[in-house]
């Protein structure tokens, strides 16, 4: 509904949640790659017709023309071989460019015949160096495995292709830890929506203030469909809070069937089974390093405007494969699962809202997010949260979204909750506030779509809409 491009102490307490401090970080997974950063060389890696040299501490592979089959221009790493245990959870990532564009395949295999893959993915490759992450499950158990990228069999003749930051990891026995006490308050979106405005438009008149009130401010990257390679967006944001000590808070908004009820935000990915595999992705991306993620906000809200009992089977199927998924690769990630609004939640009767949530898994979300991409006040989101927990099994932590609750909903007379006019900036991210934390989930200023006070459609950036959250 309300599409979103990418553009605590008491209740944290009274529901067992780790305040920030001395908490240990989690413990490391297994690294199974050697000299996976070319620093100064490409040992214990080969290639199979295909010259492999160190550039500017890149693995540079010079690929043949004419070759027939994938695995006839190849490089990888057999030796040391790896273990490789039936049902351990893994992470393969690493950095990749050509000198053209190519689709090429990565397995994780026997090193001997009849060279069975527990992984085998294609992934296409540009000019340009991207990030790739794939999770998987371990299928049998060996001590010889190896890494290849099958480089051969495609048209177009020889290429170069270039390999860097290679990371193959087992993540078993790794256990759940607290983004909160790994990080250092939340990280501020150096690409958002705002940002990029502010910095196309120097000379605007309102440059300045929307940069110190937006701009400036911790708030959420979305991602969806509209980023071609997830992994490498969730990289490109993931990547520099790591490196910072900061917080960052991702939005999963890509389901199948997306915004059934409004219409503005329709869309997601194309069939079930692409959902899961662009979850498993997204989930991989992130890895070990902490962050927040709100998983696909209207998706139980809308399950009311979804056709048939199949789809909505589905849509319960993909929710709680997503909860799972990331508690599985991304151990350092709190998950909160979407529980609508104070509007809709008792509309729907928290009875139901209840079991529509079961019914997605939310035993497996660390928690549930309310008011995304509403305006309800913080302390009626509150109270409609703690609401909502009494009918749950266990009750859960929760956050709000406050990024444009300052002056309450608004009172259109279509649709009150795309665009209303007069609303506000609400309180920025923090810890507490009657919640686990206040986040802004949605980014303030992009436009719900062609309606009421904005003439943008979903997910463009509106500096009217802008002005008017900063004035109120």
């Amino acid at each position: 509904m309300r599409w979103i491009a990418r553009g605590l102490v008491t209740a944290a307490l009274a529901f067992g949640v780790i305040i920030p401090g001395s908490a240990p970080t989690a413990s490391a997974a297994t690294e199974l790659i050697t000299n996976g950063a070319f620093t100064t060389s490409t040992a214990n890696w080969w290639g199979n017709n295909v010259p492999i040299s160190v550039d500017a501490g890149q693995l540079k592979a010079a690929v043949p023309g004419a070759t027939t089959n994938p695995w006839d221009a190849l490089v990888g790493q057999k030796v040391p071989a790896f273990p490789i245990v039936q049902g351990h959870k893994y992470i393969l990532a690493f950095d990749a460019r050509a000198s053209a564009a190519r689709t090429v395949r990565t397995t994780v295999q026997l090193n001997t015949a009849p060279h069975t893959d527990t992984l085998g993915k294609s992934f296409a490759v540009g000019t340009k160096t991207q990030r790739f992450a794939f999770g998987f499950t371990g299928k049998f158990d060996t001590t010889q495995a190896e890494l290849t990228f099958q480089l051969g069999g495609l048209a177009g003749g020889a290429y170069t292709f270039w390999l860097d930051n290679v990371s193959l990891i087992d993540l078993h026995g790794t256990p759940a830890g607290n983004p909160v006490s790994q990080t250092n308050g939340f990280h501020v979106d150096p690409l958002s929506n705002p940002k990029e405005w502010v910095r196309l438009n120097p000379n605007d008149t309102r440059a300045t203030t929307i940069n110190n009130a937006l701009a400036s401010k911790p708030m959420a990257r979305w991602v969806g469909g509209w980023v071609p390679n997830v992994a490498d967006a969730v990289q490109q944001y993931v990547g520099p809070a790591n490196a910072a000590g900061k917080l960052p808070v991702l939005v999963a908004y890509n389901i199948p069937g997306r915004d059934a009820c409004g219409g503005h935000s329709s869309g997601g990915a194309g069939n079930v089974a692409a959902y899961k595999e662009w979850i498993q992705t997204f989930a991989a991306a992130i890895g070990t390093r902490p962050a927040l993620v709100v998983v696909e906000p209207d998706s139980i809200g809308d399950i009311g405007c979804i056709k048939t009992e199949e789809e909505r089977t589905f849509r319960y199927e993909m929710l709680d494969f997503a909860l799972q998924t990331f508690k599985e690769f991304a151990p350092n990630t709190w998950t909160y699962a979407d529980a609508t609004n104070k509007g809709w939640g008792y509309d729907i009767k928290l009875p139901e809202l209840s079991n529509r949530l079961k019914l997605a898994g939310v035993a497996k979300a660390h928690g549930l997010a309310v008011n995304v991409s509403n305006y309800y006040f913080t302390n009626e989101s509150v109270a409609f949260a703690n609401d909502l927990n009494t009918h749950l099994a266990t009750p859960k932590p929760f956050i709000v979204d406050t990024s444009r609750n300052g002056n309450g909903p608004g009172n259109e007379p279509v649709d009150p909750w795309c665009n209303p006019r007069g609303r506000k900036l609400g309180p920025v991210a923090q810890q507490g506030g009657g919640a686990e934390m206040l986040l802004w989930v949605k980014v303030p200023g992009d436009s719900d779509g062609v309606c009421n006070a904005s003439t943008e459609p979903a997910g463009k950036f509106d500096p009217k809409l802008a002005t008017m959250l900063i004035n109120g």
